[in-house]
């Protein structure tokens, strides 16, 4: 019979890590970090909170789509706006402020909903599992984010940082998605363990193209330096061109709705409404970094959508 993981002597622990790290050529630290990531979303969608979240971003690409393979540690969260202000909702099929002047009203809304329930329910259940499974560990509570510090077995550096941080939003339904099985990256080296494993809701890929490409337009357009870390988003995006989801994307635009489907909605999600423009609707809708910075960057691929219907690309070997 297979032993839990996490019911491992912490030696034990280290030595299964190494195993699985000698056979998988990933180092150690982050595929203890990866059990971590995984411990955190099976805590989340089958423990106590039961909570209306659903799994996106750069993460969810890797772990559960495997469309990426740079590894993320940031896990994003979507708390579904519908349950989390039904008072501002009231039904609207595109769950979306009416107007201009209700924007700020939503947002200051969601944000406090956001953080009591952050506060109140999220944080310490998340403690009141960790205690069960790693005593020496804490969670922390910054703002919207939820941070779950282990004691590391090993040492890393960067993303080796002992900690996974969990950042929750509330701005958006989280549609489409779907019931995904996430697995740790050490499970297929190792026998005789069982690691954790999660089944999450998770945001389908090809929606996540779309908030990516929105978010690289918004940097272009802006012209405003965020750090280094924001080049991933073109990263995942030549990625998910490689594994067809930007084809896909392209080609139904339904992809793009369900609450992401027009300028306004997605901008007023990023935070920006009022202050980029440039999304072309209609006939169809075009990504392109036209700004300087844009140009700096080296984007690596031009994606454009005409009527839904092709790709266009041009590599430029920066990414």
């Amino acid at each position: 019979m297979a032993e839990l993981y996490l019911d491992l002597a912490l030696v034990d622990r280290r030595e299964v890590l190494d195993v699985a790290a000698s056979a998988s050529g990933q180092p150690a630290y982050l595929l203890e970090k990866d059990v971590w990531v995984v411990w955190s979303l099976d805590t989340l969608f089958a423990g106590p909170l039961r909570a209306p979240l659903v799994f996106k971003g750069g993460t969810s690409l890797s772990k559960a789509y495997g469309a990426i393979r740079r590894f993320s540690e940031d896990v994003d969260l979507t708390y579904d706006i519908r349950a989390l202000v039904p008072e501002l909702v009231r039904g609207r099929l595109d769950a979306l402020p009416p107007n201009r002047s209700q924007e700020k009203r939503w947002t200051k809304a969601v944000d406090r909903a956001l953080s009591a329930w952050i506060r109140d329910a999220a944080a310490p259940a998340l403690a009141r599992a960790l205690q069960v499974v790693e005593p020496g560990g804490e969670v922390a509570v910054k703002a919207s984010d939820v941070f779950i510090r282990y004691a590391a077995l090993l040492e890393g550096a960067g993303y080796g940082r002992p900690e996974v941080k969990l950042e929750f939003g509330g701005r958006a339904t989280g549609e489409p998605a779907a019931a995904m099985e996430v697995r740790c990256d050490a499970a297929d080296h190792v026998r005789g363990v069982q690691f954790p494993t999660a089944k999450p809701r998770v945001l389908r890929a090809e929606r996540t193209f779309w908030e990516k490409a929105t978010a690289a337009h918004v940097f272009c357009v802006q012209r405003r330096v965020r750090g280094e870390g924001f080049a991933r988003h073109w990263h995942d995006l030549v990625r998910l061109d490689d594994a067809g989801v930007a084809a896909s994307a392209l080609a139904d635009r339904g992809s793009a709705g369900g609450g992401c489907g027009t300028q306004g909605c997605v901008l007023w999600r990023k935070g920006c409404v009022g202050k980029v423009g440039g999304l072309q609707g209609g006939g169809g809708r075009r990504f392109a970094a036209r700004s300087r910075r844009g140009r700096a960057l080296g984007v690596g691929r031009r994606l454009r959508a005409d009527g839904g219907r092709r790709v266009v690309t041009r590599r430029s070997g920066a990414v």
